[in-house]
């Protein structure tokens, strides 16, 4: 059996020492070698070719937002980034999703992490998966909006729809994961100003991390981008992500429809859970509902998405194709449970939805 090959880039010997462990531990892995810095972590890139890479960010030299970009622009290579639980952490996290880093790992205290263990299971299978990732030089985003108060001052300058357009007749319901911050920048920023009705959107995340992900799209995008908040009313125009840590349904009231979270037990695993989104989407039959699911680890939404098409809810369904996911797993399900309509590339779901919109 071959060796996943792990290169792992920490500042503090400790977490090094720590990180090495667990891999070493797993039969399937095995530790390619240690870097202090983003410099070491550039050379040993080039020499050793891992198959993935553990990447922290604040490090002496160079830091890891730094490294990843030039990782990414020269021998791109699969990037779990190891994030500090706080508000800064989650901001270099989106950043560095958008440079082109996989997925994550949250540490659970601080920069030096003594209780590591506590997500030892999370940081083995998020290797083994993005170990699979698909990547190559040209399809690495390397735009750089920053996710800020003047980013937001600049999107504002975009003529949008307005946020109280509530008489839209169709939704669309998308849900990821594993890569899913690169796949929702292209299918959100493909819509145009004048699309005219919403989208909820699952992306596992903790909290935080959907916040800065929700100003980072709506700064590069013609449509509006929120977190959804509880009780909020549904408008046309708008894409709602759903906040950390919090199942996001839809529920009508009146001639209205309005986001409802709640803290009932993970599905699949996972809160917020695109299965609990799509089947509160299910029950709205006053409007013409798709489903779309993309790039992400595991089977979340497929069952979802096969009880809206067995029950005649779902007026079409898209899967994301294998050639453009990070990870071909939760779409791989839905196309296994014969419940897709549509399997289409990346680039082409945001044309196929203003197609279902006329």
């Amino acid at each position: 059996m071959v060796k996943i090959k792990v290169l792992i880039v920490d500042d503090s010997i400790f977490m090094r020492k720590l990180i090495s462990d667990f891999v070493s531990k797993d039969d399937r892995l095995q530790v390619a070698g240690t870097a202090k810095n983003g410099q070491e972590a550039i050379k040993l890139t080039a020499e050793l070719k891992p198959d993935v890479i553990t990447m922290d960010v604040e490090m002496p030299e160079m830091d890891g937002l730094t490294a990843l970009k030039h990782i990414m622009q020269t021998f791109p290579t699969p990037v779990l980034m190891v994030s500090s639980l706080t508000e800064k952490g989650a901001y270099e996290t989106i950043k560095a999703l958008q440079l082109g880093a996989v997925d994550f790992v949250q540490k659970p205290s601080g920069s030096v992490s003594l209780d590591l263990f506590r997500v030892k299971e999370e940081l083995i299978a998020k290797i083994k998966a993005v170990s699979k990732a698909r990547l190559s030089k040209t399809a690495i985003p390397v735009r750089q909006t920053p996710i800020s108060p003047k980013a937001g001052e600049k999107a504002a300058k975009i003529e949008k729809q307005p946020k109280n357009v509530t008489d839209f007749k169709q939704l669309f319901a998308i849900g990821t994961s594993t890569g899913g911050p690169k796949a929702l920048e292209t299918v959100i920023t493909g819509l145009p100003a004048n699309f005219k009705d919403p989208v909820l959107v699952v992306q596992h995340m903790p909290p935080k991390f959907t916040e800065y992900l929700a100003k980072r799209l709506d700064g590069i995008s013609n449509v509006n981008v929120v977190e959804a908040q509880n009780n909020q009313i549904i408008s046309g125009g708008t894409v709602y992500i759903a906040p950390g840590d919090f199942h996001m349904e839809v529920r009508q009231r009146g001639n209205q429809y309005r986001i409802v979270l709640n803290k009932e037990p993970h599905c699949n695993g996972h809160r917020p859970s695109v299965d609990v989104l799509y089947d509160s989407v299910s029950r709205l039959a006053g409007l013409k509902r798709h489903y779309i699911i993309m790039t992400g680890m595991g089977g979340d939404g497929a069952e979802g998405m096969k009880r809206a098409k067995t029950t005649g809810a779902a007026f079409s369904t898209i899967a994301e194709s294998e050639e453009t996911c990070i990870v071909y797993g939760m779409p791989k399900t839905a196309v296994n449970l014969g419940c897709v309509d549509h399997i289409l590339p990346l680039n082409r779901i945001s044309s196929k939805m203003i197609d279902l919109t006329k």
